[in-house]
């Protein structure tokens, strides 16, 4: 090769001879500008490895393509670049669609293993959280009124059958729910 051809002049000269399937003009191609293209790939891809795969695979589609390159149409780095920007476009493309595969394949375990009878484990925390408070909230009444809000409550009794079981006053039994109550919310007011 004379060193009198201009950088492009000579690019293209190789460009032809690899058409020809002459593989030692596509390692002084490979030579001369794989270190410049693999920094084009490495910018757009951002990961060594994926950079060298894309300098690989566009160095085959040169191989391949070669016959296709019209030097009056574009310098032979611009079409070199053209070619490994395309590649690594596609690198990027498929490793977003394989982290989407990725991500689905996670959501679709994560469906399964809280699928079924078991309760959700942020229910199960919410639902702890309000036991406790709950427990301390209905801790801070009086014995009496505790009793009636409990049993009115857990056990389903009407205002009639407390008074009946309690031996107390229908009114009696209806004031102490209505102001246990009262200070059941006003204390489960602060845990919310």
């Amino acid at each position: 090769m004379s060193s009198t051809l201009h950088p492009d002049s000579e690019l293209m000269n190789l460009i032809d001879r690899i058409a020809e399937q002459d593989d030692s003009a596509l390692k002084e191609l490979y030579r001369r500008t794989s270190a410049q293209l693999f920094g084009l790939a490495l910018r757009i891809v951002r990961h060594r490895d994926t950079a060298e795969d894309v300098l690989q695979e566009a160095f085959l589609s040169v191989w391949r393509g070669a016959g296709s390159y019209r030097g009056a149409l574009s310098p032979p780095m611009a079409w070199l670049g053209l070619i490994v920007r395309s590649r690594a476009l596609d690198a990027l493309r498929k490793r977003t669609s394989d982290r989407a595969d990725l991500m689905n394949e996670l959501d679709d375990d994560m469906a399964q293993v809280l699928e079924g009878d078991s309760p959700n484990p942020m229910d199960t925390a919410d639902a702890s959280e309000q036991a406790f408070a709950l427990h301390h909230c209905l801790g801070r009444l009086e014995n009496k009124q505790r009793e009636v809000v409990s049993l009115a409550y857990l056990r389903d009794m009407s205002h009639g059958e407390l008074a009946e079981q309690l031996k107390l006053p229908l009114g009696t039994v209806k004031t102490w729910i209505r102001r246990g109550l009262e200070q059941l919310r006003s204390c489960m007011a602060r845990y919310a």
